[in-house]
């Protein structure tokens, strides 16, 4: 069994000189989600240092060294949920961490996103964990805030992608609408919106 160490990215800004982290996230590569990652070469730094987003990486022992195999970037958003989208049993659930507009029938509520979540793909290094094992991470790291802060679901977008979607909803998240994609991420996602999935933790 392979063992991990998780370092969050604020912490090597605070002992590492930036050059030096650069050249970290620099041997990440995901030649089929060119977003992840462009994130973690261009944006997680400053997004770190802005209190915006903090990144998370995942590193494993592998033949000797210490190699970065992934990582997942979290974050705190309001999000919109249309009535009409989830189940009456979600919505009874939701309704008590959000403000309902009933005008629009849509609530809104600040949850934890899972912002970008990806495994490196450099020398096969994706191999070494699991897609499962790396959202479960995410997860339990998110579990952890909300036993001190409160609250009880989580979501994150992901193109409209067959596979995508299926893994996801393996792992517990259910599809309550979409969004358009910002002009930012129009080079790099496919497609013109994103799915939204929410999970109870």
């Amino acid at each position: 069994m392979i063992g991990f160490s998780e370092v969050n990215l604020i912490n090597f800004l605070n002992t590492l000189k930036e050059e030096e982290i650069k050249n970290i996230l620099l041997d990440f590569k995901s030649p089929l989600n060119k977003d992840i990652e462009g994130f973690l070469h261009n944006k997680a730094i400053e997004f770190c240092k802005q209190g915006i987003a903090h990144t998370h990486l995942i590193f494993a022992s592998y033949k000797g060294n210490l190699v970065l195999v992934a990582y997942y970037t979290l974050s705190n958003k309001y999000v919109t949920i249309n009535k009409k989208n989830v189940s009456n049993t979600l919505w009874k659930k939701l309704s008590k961490f959000g403000q309902y507009n009933p005008d629009t029938k849509q609530l809104y509520i600040s949850m934890p996103l899972i912002a970008q979540i990806g495994k490196n793909y450099n020398n096969k290094y994706n191999k070494l964990i699991t897609g499962d094992e790396l959202l479960k991470r995410a997860c339990d790291n998110i579990r952890k805030i909300q036993n001190i802060v409160g609250g009880k679901h989580v979501y994150l977008e992901c193109e409209d992608k067959v596979k995508l979607i299926e893994f996801y909803e393996t792992n517990g998240f259910v599809s309550f609408g979409s969004r358009p994609l910002d002009k930012d991420e129009t080079d790099s996602l496919d497609g013109t919106y994103l799915v939204q999935l929410l999970k109870k933790l």
